[in-house]
């Protein structure tokens, strides 16, 4: 697969020379086109703050980290906000919805600050939804659905408009478990059938057993990678447990 993201030894540091913390120490690896990367990891491992640089939203202390030829970490801030809204959608834990504005508003706003005709704008809305599951729920208000609704809502906003990689930081985090085990099948069916670039940040052993490759983080540094390949969902879950059993992680096997 081609290569889409090469992070080369990045470094992140938080505070002054007297109280200095690395929490992302000379991190280096690739995520091709279409792959479905997970990232584990302790709290404090510098999981988020990773994905954090890679979204642009926090900025490296050393290190680059390059989207194909373009180096992010040598853009100014305009040109990074035009990168952002080019290429990058964002899924996170909190799902970010305006409450005055319908679920299917909600998802339309997204297309209407990328210009978009209102044919294309109907035409896309509609697909993503019906696509999502969420087509039912379009003229309801954020507070009068569900979370795993509110979830797919925010998903369907983030993908609106096809961005090149899909950045999740724990998407299934205030979900219950049907509710994170549809947007888990969303994600990988989006995946497959769009060649979707979905680099997930997790704590949950569950949520990472649908990934292709997981990227284990401690004290800032990758100690660990598991590539699925041909193991069935179950098989890669179990060996998952087995790298957090040896490390101390949490064992959530559902």
């Amino acid at each position: 697969m081609k290569s889409y993201i090469n992070v080369c030894d990045v470094e992140k540091y938080y505070g002054s020379a007297a109280g200095m913390t690395k929490a992302v120490d000379r991190v280096s690896f690739q995520v091709s086109e279409g792959e479905f990367v997970g990232v584990m990891g302790a709290s404090g491992s510098g999981k988020t703050t990773l994905l954090n640089m890679l979204a642009t939203i926090d900025s490296v202390t050393a290190g680059h980290i390059y989207y194909q030829e373009t180096d992010i970490t040598e853009l100014k801030p305009d040109q990074l906000a035009k990168f952002r809204k080019e290429n990058l959608g964002f899924v996170f834990q909190e799902y970010n919805l305006l409450d005055t504005l319908t679920i299917g508003e909600n998802i339309v706003l997204a297309m209407t600050l990328q210009n978009k005709s209102k044919k294309e704008i109907q035409k896309g809305s509609e697909e993503m939804m019906r696509l999502l599951g969420i087509w039912e729920i379009r003229n309801q208000f954020p507070y009068q659905v569900s979370g795993g609704q509110k979830q797919r809502c925010a998903c369907a906003r983030a993908l609106i408009n096809h961005p090149k990689l899909l950045l999740a930081d724990e998407p299934t985090g205030a979900l219950d478990s049907k509710a994170a085990e549809t947007l888990l099948e969303t994600f990988q069916s989006l995946n497959a059938s769009k060649r979707a670039t979905i680099f997930m940040v997790t704590h949950d052993a569950f949520s990472a057993s649908y990934c292709s490759r997981i990227l284990f983080l401690k004290d800032g540094r990758i100690f660990h990678e598991l590539i699925r390949g041909q193991k069935g969902r179950r098989e890669f879950l179990n060996a998952i447990l087995d790298v957090l059993s040896a490390t101390g992680g949490v064992k959530d096997a559902r």
